[in-house]
């Protein structure tokens, strides 16, 4: 276990969380509404890349109640995908997906809506790179396996969603290609695995919601941050149990 590894993967992950809360502050909004670009108290939000880079801003105009809260989670994340799968050339697609996975999370629990400016280019990008990675050397995956992983998982959800709409939306559905891609990278097993622990997850905490009777079994929850939840477990899975 590289140590210096895991901490610069660590600190980057928490570096970069912390511009995740502005940018899941401006895209948790209905789908018929434009990004926020003013905090609450009615401030512009400005700063590089047209104001979506950023802290959370000051305490009387902040954009998040807990800004510590995605750069714990990212960095957490960051260092255990770090732990898991060491010094391969993967676990760079792994560390920039990271803080995107944190948002995409963000924004579903705040307004159950996974938006296709994150997902559709997450479904091209993570492919490609994975493309890039299998070309260097001490890789432990497959591309092939990836491209086919992401077309596996999006394609079951898509059923699953013609089947039941109103229980998985299309941003999941979006969401099941690039995440069927980083598990399809170690195999088969990898990703039936990954994919069962979002559902096994989701259920957990939907089941345990009517127990403490907090909702009943036609109220819905958000599914993104179970399904990149499950996705987390599967790929830490697949980098521990991976052929050097």
């Amino acid at each position: 276990m590289d140590v210096l590894l895991i901490a610069f993967a660590a600190l980057w992950g928490a570096a970069v969380g912390l511009l995740v809360p502005r940018a899941a502050y401006r895209l948790a909004v209905e789908p018929e509404e434009p990004w926020r670009d003013r905090c609450p108290a009615g401030h512009v939000l400005t700063g590089p890349a047209r104001g979506w880079l950023g802290g959370p801003g000051r305490r009387d105009c902040a954009t998040t109640g807990a800004p510590l809260t995605a750069p714990l989670l990212t960095g957490l994340a960051c260092a255990v995908l770090a732990a898991a799968t060491g010094p391969r050339p993967e676990l760079a697609v792994w560390l920039l997906a990271a803080p995107f996975a944190v948002l995409l999370g963000s924004v579903d629990a705040r307004v159950y809506r996974l938006p296709d400016v994150l997902t559709l280019p997450l479904a091209v990008a993570v492919p490609l790179l994975l493309g890039g990675a299998e070309l260097l050397p001490y890789e432990a995956g497959s591309w092939r396996g990836a491209v086919l992983g992401g077309l596996a998982l999006g394609g079951a959800y898509l059923v699953l969603h013609l089947i039941s709409p109103g229980g998985l939306a299309m941003g999941d559905v979006k969401l099941a290609l690039p995440l069927g891609a980083a598990l399809g990278w170690y195999g088969w097993g990898v990703l039936y695995a990954g994919a069962f622990a979002g559902f096994l997850l989701g259920a957990v905490y939907g089941y345990g919601r009517i127990a403490l009777r907090r909702a009943d079994r036609s109220s819905a929850i958000p599914f993104g941050p179970f399904m990149l939840g499950g996705g987390l477990l599967g790929l830490l899975l697949g980098a521990f149990t991976a052929l050097p």
